[in-house]
């Protein structure tokens, strides 16, 4: 069944065309991601889609019954409003009654008059009979998983990420069949990134997703549309399955385009001489002649290869953290922390949002002081810092001039590149570099920023979250720049693939300012978090008996133990004493006598009933089994 059907869309900005006829669709259940180089027309395309922007020919039909929601790169929010007014002003069923029940919940605080008890009473038997206790669950999930708990905040008080995460939760808050989310992965760190991949995965909805994320792609998505050269092409599997099949696909239109490019002299040449007869095959062959021409000026993006950066030389001593300690206030952010830094190691930073690793690295670069401990740094080396302020030039000027400022060459193993040349490498074509700071889009600025920093060519690379705006090809770029290059590099980030393709062992910031240092990249972190995880939970919960294990994996029928026996039989007593619970809270909450926190203290007990039920239920169906 088809959701979505774009047909023969064109756009084009003045001269510069983003795409031309293209055409795709989106079935139910099919999770599917856009790719494309900045400033292709991602955005644009799925701006049209969402009907912000016309396209110039084209159409766009979403199936008449389905409900669809969109998460823009930069939404846009009245900032008088609350994060309750954004969450909830979706107009279906589910979201009016519970916005009618947390809007009743929040009045009784206030107002304990009979007419706020009645509307309280009424919005709680809408809630039983629409099921939606179980949605009210989903939505603090959501909410929980990025920290959003104070409702009544102004949109005007949150930073951009905040804003980000706001407007995330408002689209998986909604029902909807299908999907559009524009750079999900942005201001989250890597557990709230794991943990949407995870709900996606499961959710039963369609998607269409614009992110530079790899992991993400590879876990999330099963279907890669490429933008191209303003065409659309199609590959059926994740990201993985689209490396090798895009290398194919670029293979053999290298080899066409060679082909057009010999025989295209050939026509030329036939075309020169200009022949009297014009039959129908003269005609023909000069229609034909147009085909090859397009196809022998068909541009062909061929790999330069990594760049080979002559480093600035590094001394003996590189950087020396000796029992540092930071606080703000009660908040500890480092504690008791000491590392030698030795020539030509790369680490990755990682931990949750607001853990400190961007104090750290401004300790480490002097822009704030430890409380206690000290930092010592070797009289060769040279930092490169790419924060997440940015940069703003003290006057508007062209890329170029900005970039010479700096250096108008860096020296290569072998010869040097200019300040240009180094700028095209990167994705800043000549016709953008002589445009004026100020006209650049807020991801050229930054990967401007992050260019100034390596054309530094400092020996020490200090990179606060560098891959944020960038699209996959720079990345690549960037990782290749990176791995060849001598230096020290301390890098944080919340893109895995990154991290797992540059780092040698990872920091990670856990609570109360501890550090802790793995050796290995990023995914070696992650098997190593998982199996402590699993041993705290095994200690935790008893161990499956080894015999019990051999039935199961043997998979035979078997007679019932008198354990077992014991347990079905108790089983169906609990699952009434349960059920009867259920309808006793639920009675509760429906009689109009309760007040506000006695409700919320309700609410948990019912859900947590809800999960006990569940499990007693599963147990006995499994047990049932065995006496069939």
């Amino acid at each position: 069944m088809n959701y979505l059907l774009v047909e023969q869309l064109s756009k084009s900005y003045g001269e510069k065309e983003l795409f031309s006829e293209i055409t795709f669709g989106i079935d139910q259940g099919a999770k599917v991601a856009l790719i494309a180089r900045n400033g292709a027309g991602k955005s644009s395309l799925l701006n049209i889609i969402c009907g912000k922007e016309l396209p110039d020919s084209g159409a766009v039909t979403f199936r008449r019954d389905i409900r669809w929601a969109y998460l823009p790169q930069n939404p846009e929010m009245n900032e008088d409003q609350t994060i309750f007014d954004i969450l909830f002003h979706a107009e279906n069923e589910f979201m009016r009654t519970i916005r009618d029940y947390e809007y009743s919940l929040n009045l009784i605080k206030h107002d304990d008059s009979p007419e706020a008890h009645r509307m309280l009473e009424n919005s709680t038997s809408k809630m039983e009979l629409i099921g939606g206790w179980d949605y009210d669950v989903r939505i603090k999930e959501i909410l929980g998983r990025f920290k959003i708990a104070d409702l009544d905040q102004k949109i005007g008080e949150l930073s951009g990420g905040q804003r980000k995460k706001v407007s995330l939760a408002k689209a998986l808050i909604e029902e909807t069949d299908l999907l559009i989310l524009d750079e999900p992965t942005n201001h989250l760190d890597i557990e709230m990134i794991e943990w949407l991949e995870d709900y996606l995965t499961r959710q039963n909805l369609s998607l269409l997703i614009v992110t530079h994320d790899r992991y993400f792609l590879d876990h999330v998505c099963d279907e890669i549309l490429e933008l191209d050269n303003n065409r659309i092409y199609r590959y059926k599997g994740n990201y993985s399955y689209f490396i090798g099949k895009k290398a194919e696909r670029e293979a053999i239109e290298l080899t066409e385009t060679e082909k057009a490019k010999s025989l295209y002299r050939t026509e030329l040449e036939w075309m020169r001489r200009m022949p009297q007869a014009r039959g129908t095959k003269a005609k023909a062959r000069v229609d034909n002649f147009y085909e090859i021409q397009e196809k022998a000026n068909k541009r062909v993006e061929k790999d330069t290869g990594p760049l080979q950066v002559k480093m600035t030389r590094i001394g003996g001593k590189i950087l020396e953290l000796n029992n540092i300690h930071k606080a703000f206030g009660e908040n500890k952010v480092v504690d008791n922390f000491s590392y030698i830094f030795k020539k030509g190691e790369k680490a990755g930073i990682v931990g949750r949002n607001g853990s400190g690793k961007t104090t750290l690295l401004n300790m480490i670069t002097g822009s704030l002081h430890p409380d206690m401990g000290k930092i010592t740094t070797g009289q060769t080396i040279v930092f490169g810092y790419y924060s997440q302020e940015g940069f703003q030039p003290k006057e508007d000027k062209r890329v170029i001039d900005i970039a010479k400022d700096i250096a108008e060459e860096m020296p290569l193993g072998k010869g040097r590149i200019s300040a240009s040349a180094f700028l095209s490498h990167f994705n800043f074509p000549h016709t953008l570099q002589y445009n004026y700071f100020s006209s650049l889009s807020g991801g050229e600025k930054r990967r401007l920023f992050l260019l100034m920093q390596l054309l530094k060519n400092p020996n020490f690379l200090i990179l606060d979250e560098p891959t944020n705006d960038l699209d996959i090809h720079t990345l690549n770029l960037l990782e290749d720049f990176l791995i060849n290059f001598e230096g020290c590099l301390l890098v944080v980030s919340h893109d895995r693939y990154f991290m797992d393709k540059i780092v040698d062992h990872v920091f990670v910031f856990g609570s109360e300012g501890k550090i802790k240092d793995y050796y290995g990249n990023y995914t070696d972190y992650y098997k190593l978090k998982l199996a402590e995880e699993a041993r705290l939970a095994r200690q935790k919960s008893p161990v499956t008996p080894p015999k019990a294990i051999a039935s199961i994996q043997e998979n035979k029928p078997r007679k019932p133990s008198y354990k077992e026996k014991t347990e079905f039989e108790a089983l169906d007593g609990q699952i009434q004493s349960l059920e009867a619970r259920k309808k006793e809270i639920l009675d509760k909450m429906n009689s109009g006598a309760c007040g506000p926190d006695e409700l919320e203290k309700l609410s948990r007990n019912y859900q947590e009933t809800e999960s006990a039920l569940e499990e007693k239920t599963n147990r006995w169906l499994e047990l049932s089994e065995l006496f069939e």
